[in-house]
């Protein structure tokens, strides 16, 4: 990735700013990275926090949907995720059941939303259509019109 130049969100946020508002842009690592013995390789909500204002709105992207439990905890404005796979077996056999649970395309764990294109929850040879989704994100200060 780094030969791309695209940086991970590994614990950390960055600011986005348009028009005069400022969003929290939040990334945990995978709920399952600290069983790869890697140093400092963990989800670590607090971490991708810290520093971060309080009183400013936070998307987090975390790889896995189950993480939503930890972000209602967090006051989370909106959870995306893209892991899911449905609980199908891939190739290699592996169920993904017991580390990605399957969700709907879009749940409320109220009070943190959270996001999931339906099209993430396959694995294996069947191919569906890709499915991208455009998260639209609107400012309560700013008009909603064209």
């Amino acid at each position: 990735m780094d030969e791309l130049g695209w940086e991970p969100l590994r614990n950390r946020h960055l600011l986005v700013e348009r028009g005069g508002d400022t969003l929290v842009f939040a990334g945990v690592d995978d709920v399952t990275a600290e069983a790869s013995g890697l140093e400092g390789r963990c989800a670590h909500l607090a971490g991708a926090l810290n520093g971060a204002d309080p009183d400013l709105p936070v998307l987090l992207v975390a790889h896995q949907p189950k993480f939503v439990d930890r972000a209602v905890a967090a006051d989370i404005d909106l959870q995306l995720s893209g892991q899911t796979h449905g609980a199908r077996s891939g190739p290699s056999t592996t169920s993904s059941a017991s580390t990605s649970p399957p969700s709907p395309a879009s749940a409320t764990a109220a009070p943190t939303p959270s996001s999931t294109p339906a099209a993430s929850r396959l694995l294996g040879p069947a191919i569906p259509p890709r499915e991208i989704t455009l998260p639209v994100l609107r400012s309560p200060h700013m008009p909603t019109g064209p």
